[in-house]
């Protein structure tokens, strides 16, 4: 399959009404997002979402996260929209916040994968809008990548894994956020978590008040558990070398990795640490007390491992607050649960 490249730089660019005749005809397009690349198709058509699993290699039970350009397509996708929807969206929406409700009958179970509910978001990306709206419908989008693999924040990233198994590719440049968006359930009671992003917590309780944190944030998904949410899965996010999380200090970090690190290993670390470590290759994410930069920088740091041909990567641990759960929650799964304590 040829894959074509559409660079475009503003919403306002003409070759979108192009971009929307592919996704129309049922065709499969890499789009760009403010959080991460999405490999965007039509939400309503079951047969056309099928082509996404495909060339993703994703599991079918892995649902799937529908995106729309304004309010008015929200409501035709849920049962419902109760106030504590409405709140959330008017303080975070556009933006990276994905909602879960009791799903509508227009929606297929290729896109729920097979539960009753639906996540739903609007982007504040504004070529992804506009992209959605000359489309028509929602767009189903999960991350534009391979499945496992760390997720796209350029179109270079989904090049490398798409070109030649989709229909197009959008070269918007790179995304800002950098993770995927925060999603949180509203179809239980209280509200629950179920994946860390660029909502924080913090700001999800400031409209909610009482929220619960779903444990497959801090750990694996139990045995035959339902995945609620994109992003629940065992191992995510994960380049080929092998991930390796040390928690302690830096000193402790310092010590344990010039103790254990060989020639083809990499400390994946802060920048502020990159001086101190010269026995051993660095590849960095963000600065120590920047949870946003990490965020930003995460996904193409775990790709640039690759690049190098790293066999093991020992990552510093970041704190778990605020944007730093997000970080934490793509790291342990890169990692598949790896964690030494020093």
């Amino acid at each position: 399959m040829d894959t074509k490249i559409y660079k475009i730089s503003s919403p306002d660019d003409k070759s979108i009404e192009e971009v929307a005749c592919l996704l129309k005809d049922g065709k499969l397009v890499a789009i760009p997002t403010e959080t991460v690349y999405g490999l965007a198709a039509n939400a309503l058509d079951g047969e056309t979402v099928k082509k996404i699993f495909k060339a993703k290699g994703r599991p079918s039970d892995n649902p799937l996260i529908v995106h729309i350009s304004d309010f008015s397509q929200w409501k035709p996708l849920v049962k419902e929209i109760p106030e504590k929807a409405k709140r959330l969206t008017e303080k975070f929406w556009p933006g990276p916040l994905t909602i879960i409700l009791p799903k509508s009958d227009v929606i297929p179970s290729e896109v729920s994968g097979g539960l009753s509910t639906v996540a739903v978001r609007m982007p504040s990306d504004e070529i992804a809008r506009a992209i959605i709206k000359a489309a028509g419908v929602p767009l189903a989008a999960p991350s534009a990548n391979l499945s496992g693999k760390p997720s796209p924040t350029s179109s270079k990233h989904v090049i490398d894994d798409m070109e030649g198994k989709i229909d197009a590719i959008v070269d918007a440049g790179e995304c800002s956020v950098g993770v995927e968006s925060t999603v949180i359930s509203l179809a239980v009671n209280p509200p629950r978590l179920l994946r860390p992003g660029g909502i924080t917590p913090e700001m999800l309780t400031s409209v909610l008040g009482e929220i619960e944190i779903d444990d497959a944030v801090f750990n694996k998904l139990a045995e035959n558990a339902e995945a609620a949410s994109p992003g629940m899965k065992y191992k995510h996010y994960s380049p080929d070398a092998k991930v390796v999380i040390i928690k302690g200090d830096f000193s402790e970090y310092k010590s344990f990795v010039e103790k254990e690190a060989k020639e083809k290993d990499v400390a994946l670390c802060f920048e502020e640490d990159k001086g101190k470590l010269p026995f051993i290759k660095c590849v960095t994410y963000g600065k120590e007390k920047d949870s946003f930069s990490q965020a930003a920088r995460i996904f193409d740091a775990l790709r640039e491992i690759d690049e190098i041909r790293a066999e093991t990567a020992f990552a510093r641990f970041p704190e778990m607050t605020g944007m730093g759960l997000a970080v934490f929650n793509r790291l342990i799964r890169a990692a598949g649960f790896n964690i030494v304590e020093v």
